[in-house]
């Protein structure tokens, strides 16, 4: 039976006896195992050396590392700088969608075969998305707010002030991967019309039961309109307020994908306008959001601070998903999510 040295970098969410169980459920292989907890997310993620979203721990990562051949982490900052301390390394899983805390073009310099763990959030992320469609639609935070305050609003009940119902709505996706292919189905089910930009889809073969439209169409006609793209050169600040002024007056605006998809100077001016009639966001330009953003201020707005994917199934998933990586790579396979 092979003996591999396994690093496991986890974090208080992607835990490391999780990733723990998941490998050494893997048969005809015994892991010897070296770990280390990172602080997210208990200590904010960010930039460290040429990475970004990362956790500060390259010095920890160093002295971890050496001897191992494969590891395992969610947020450890793979730089140059750490797998040059690394010889034995020839195998990383990110427990992530994207490995953005390594550098993969450093790791494939140096025979260090990279994977991640895609859609090991998808679920958590879609339903969140869908949470915050309808206490968008239904205004629930202003309304929580008018109890914590000790009025009980019956006027509230009024045409003028209720709000409005998923099933005969039409709803936009900006994107048909793992998260909104999810979301597109949730809609389906509550009787909504399903619109959907995605370069991948072909109009003139569509997905059962939703139709495939450009993004100018999108906009014109949904009810709401829902972010799921990934951030590219692409499609950095695709939502801009020209689109805003596209969409139909009153609309409502989703993004729990990434920030930089979207204006939000540009959006805080439309709700305040009422071109918007209201937004609910998990992601943001800046995170956290600096103190006097005008998001804080802005009508009709729900928000979270990014905890789409936050569930113990997804860490679970995770552990799963990298398992398989391993399996693949041990097997000589290429595994999911690799990164050259």
């Amino acid at each position: 039976m092979r003996t591999v040295k396994t690093l496991l970098a986890g974090d208080h969410f992607v835990r490391n006896e999780l990733l723990a169980e998941a490998l050494s459920a893997l048969p005809d292989v015994r892991f010897d195992f070296r770990e280390i907890t990172l602080p997210w997310p208990l200590t904010p993620y960010g930039r460290v050396a040429e990475v970004d979203e990362a956790s500060d721990a390259e010095d920890e990562l160093i002295a971890a590392l050496p001897g191992v051949e494969v590891a395992v982490t969610q947020m450890g900052p793979f730089t140059e700088r750490v797998l040059e301390s690394a010889p034995e390394l020839r195998f990383l899983v990110c427990c992530r969608g994207g490995p953005v805390n390594v550098n993969v073009p450093a790791a494939t310099k140096r025979g260090v075969v990279v994977a991640s763990t895609p859609g090991r959030n998808a679920v958590a992320a879609a339903e969140h998305a869908v949470a915050l469609m309808m206490g968008a639609l239904r205004k629930l935070p202003q309304l929580q707010r008018t109890l914590e305050q000790g009025e009980w609003r019956s006027d509230l009940y009024a045409y003028d002030e209720c709000g409005s119902e998923l099933e005969g709505a039409t709803v936009g996706l900006i994107g048909y991967g793992a998260i909104g292919s999810r979301v597109a189905r949730v809609m389906l089910a509550f009787g909504a019309h399903v619109v959907v930009v995605d370069p991948v889809l072909d109009p003139t073969n569509p997905p059962d039961g939703i139709e495939v439209v450009d993004l100018d169409e999108l906009l014109t006609r949904s009810d709401v309109v829902s972010l799921h793209a990934r951030l590219t050169d692409d499609t950095r600040g695709m939502i801009g307020a020209d689109q805003l002024a596209r969409m139909r007056p009153g609309g409502v605006l989703v993004n729990t994908a990434r920030g930089g998809l979207l204006d939000y100077e540009a959006t805080v001016d439309a709700l305040e306008s009422g071109q918007l009639g209201a937004a609910a966001f998990d992601v943001f330009p800046a995170e956290p959001l600096p103190e006097g953003s005008r998001l804080l201020t802005a009508p009709n707005v729900v928000m979270t601070p990014h905890l789409a994917g936050a569930t113990r199934q997804t860490a679970q998933r995770a552990g799963s998903i990298a398992a398989e990586a391993v399996a693949a790579y041990l097997a000589g396979r290429d595994p999911i999510g690799i990164k050259r």
